[in-house]
């Protein structure tokens, strides 16, 4: 962080330098962002929301809260639809759930995640939107690519941007640059509410144990999230 940027200047830059980079934002576009409740989506939906009022790129977005009926976790809806409201954005909420004992090879954070991602597919459609907004940040990004070399034998990742085969969407993740240490300083200057109840299989997750794994490496070399994003071309 530059010494004279604060928190949100530090990552609204970098924000920036990420829609430059991988062209994440076309004129036309109209954006659903996914909104969690957690504190990268709600960062998401903010800075959006601050980038719409600048004249280029012209689009527009609104934003979707999927829940899942059978995982529980909670989520207050009318402070993120008022969070929302106050940004001059609609919240629509849509409901889904998942069978595990249909499919016992994945986890339970597998299923929830493509069930999820299924629902905010069927969303954007419904709501005219050509492009869906999510909140990874650069150390999901990070995480994922240890995980998958360590599990899955390849080095690969969440891309920035991640055009569809089968049909007219886009993935974008605005947040690709930013550090989750610096989202967490954002989220807690602006007074983001926590969710009411954590998921209550994230501490089981390959997931959680990668982040001990990026801080150690973070440790050893404080430019490893560099060196890591060239190693995957990003």
């Amino acid at each position: 962080m530059r010494k004279e940027e604060n928190p949100e200047e530090h990552i609204y830059r970098l924000f920036n330098d990420a829609l430059k980079r991988y062209s994440l934002i076309e004129d036309g576009d109209r954006i659903l962002i996914a909104l969690s409740g957690g504190k990268d989506s709600m960062t998401l939906l903010r800075l959006m929301a601050r980038r719409v009022r600048i004249f280029k790129p012209r689009f527009e977005f609104e934003a979707a809260f999927v829940k899942m009926r059978n995982i529980p976790y909670q989520c207050d809806e009318d402070y993120l639809r008022d969070f929302a409201e106050s940004l001059g954005v609609r919240l629509h909420v849509f409901e889904t759930s998942f069978d595990e004992s249909t499919d016992e090879r994945h986890t339970h954070c597998f299923l929830c995640s493509w069930n999820r991602r299924k629902m905010l597919f069927a969303a954007a459609k419904e709501l005219k939107c050509n492009k869906i907004a999510l909140g990874h940040n650069k150390d999901d990004i990070m995480e994922t690519a240890l995980m998958n070399l360590t599990f899955q034998g390849r080095f690969s990742t969440m891309k920035p941007m991640m055009k569809m085969e089968r049909f007219p969407m886009t993935l974008i993740r605005p947040l690709c640059l930013i550090r989750e240490h610096n989202v967490l300083a954002f989220a807690e200057a602006e007074g983001f509410r926590k969710q009411l109840k954590n998921c209550p299989y994230e501490d089981a997750s390959h997931r959680y144990n990668m982040k001990e794994i990026v801080a150690r490496l973070d440790e050893m070399n404080p430019e490893f999230n560099y060196s890591i994003f060239r190693a995957m071309g990003l």
